[in-house]
């Protein structure tokens, strides 16, 4: 039996992420909207237990750069804790998608804080 590889950032299809990580959540524990300075917008939806990010959605019809950071932002958040979550910043975003343009930068700036508007309103529930 072959030995389970560990994930990193960059070992993903971004169809495999859009599958997973892309859509509305009707009772998310907490969920934040951001439009950017370009005019994508984006959605993000968590659920929470225990601190732990059990579940989690984005949705956008922005740009293809907005829907790849996107993805990626919600797959790193993707079971783990609040704190640990907050660590996911643009230039990880970037980093990790090869080939993303410097002048979408700013859709990694939008993906992740809109992460955090989600954690934000969580946190202020609690």
């Amino acid at each position: 039996m072959k030995k389970a590889k560990k994930e990193k950032p960059s070992e993903f299809s971004l169809e495999e992420l859009f599958a997973r990580y892309l859509g509305r959540m009707n009772d998310p524990t907490s969920s934040a909207y951001l439009k950017g300075p370009c005019g994508d917008e984006m959605e993000f939806y968590l659920v929470v237990k225990e601190g732990i990010i059990e579940e989690v959605k984005f949705y956008t019809e922005g740009c293809e750069y907005t829907r790849a950071c996107g993805a990626l932002t919600a797959h790193l958040a993707w079971k783990k804790s609040i704190d640990d979550a907050l660590w996911i910043s643009p230039r990880l975003i970037k980093q990790s998608l090869k080939g993303l343009p410097e002048e979408h930068k700013h859709c990694a700036i939008l993906a992740v804080s809109a992460l955090y508007r989600a954690i934000a309103d969580y946190l202020l529930k609690d």
